[in-house]
């Protein structure tokens, strides 16, 4: 049995891609430089995916710099830091690249039909505070009716089935989870800044800080919080 992947190296990612795993699925995984601010990602999606053993890794190129529209993708709009997660919860925040799951599963049909495969694992999750609108069960819903509908594969009876197995989870069951599947978490990313050590501050970092905390576990990566590490 086939499976595509896709893993950006984060937590969630990380997660969908060991669940796979054990769901029995041979992997086939793709990754995504699109010019994004935090890049360093892609160390972390490479080094995932060579301890899980996947059968295939692809690294897709883009450029979404082109429009920009989002803190990720423009260097000059500021990340949002030192956020509370109430406020992380208030509206879609400027972190949001338009489209970008969309454009993400697309790519990831046509890699899916090419190999025959039967599922895509993405890591959405629906209760995260940032409320993307393309991590939402209506939007993975009406993705389901576009693999259907818009492939040889689902037109014949066959569709590619997308597996969001987060999508509905805490980010603190995320990591129960992953601890359970043995999740490398010390390979792993969730920084949007990008460098060499995660900033602690920005949102992605104080939801994945806030979740290991309320469990008590130690996160294993490195932080710099005001220039100085901490472990």
């Amino acid at each position: 049995m086939k499976a595509v992947i896709l893993l950006s190296g984060g937590l969630d990612s990380s997660t969908v891609l060991y669940q796979a795993l054990a769901d029995g699925y041979d992997c086939y995984v793709m990754s995504f430089d699109y010019q994004q601010r935090h890049k360093r990602e892609l160390e972390s999606a490479f080094a995932v995916a060579k301890k899980a053993g996947v059968t295939q890794h692809q690294l897709v190129n883009f450029d979404l710099r082109q429009w920009g529209g989002s803190a990720l993708t423009d260097n000059k709009l500021d990340l949002p830091v030192q956020r509370s997660l109430t406020e992380m919860s208030q509206d879609i925040p400027i972190t949001y690249v338009p489209a970008r799951n969309t454009i993400f599963l697309s790519f990831a049909l046509a890699y899916a039909e090419t190999i025959a495969a039967e599922r895509v694992y993405i890591g959405i999750n629906a209760l995260d505070y940032s409320g993307y609108p393309d991590c939402r069960p209506d939007y993975i819903n009406a993705m389901q009716s576009v693999f259907r509908l818009g492939t040889k594969q689902g037109r014949e009876g066959q569709p590619i089935s997308i597996i969001a197995p987060l999508i509905h989870l805490k980010k603190t069951e995320i990591i129960q989870l992953g601890n359970k599947l043995g999740v490398p978490w010390e390979l792993t990313w969730s920084c949007y800044a990008g460098n060499e050590a995660a900033c602690g501050i920005c949102d992605s970092c104080r939801l994945r800080l806030a979740a290991f905390a309320e469990l008590g576990f130690k996160d294993p990566i490195n932080y710099t919080v005001n220039g100085l590490k901490f472990d």
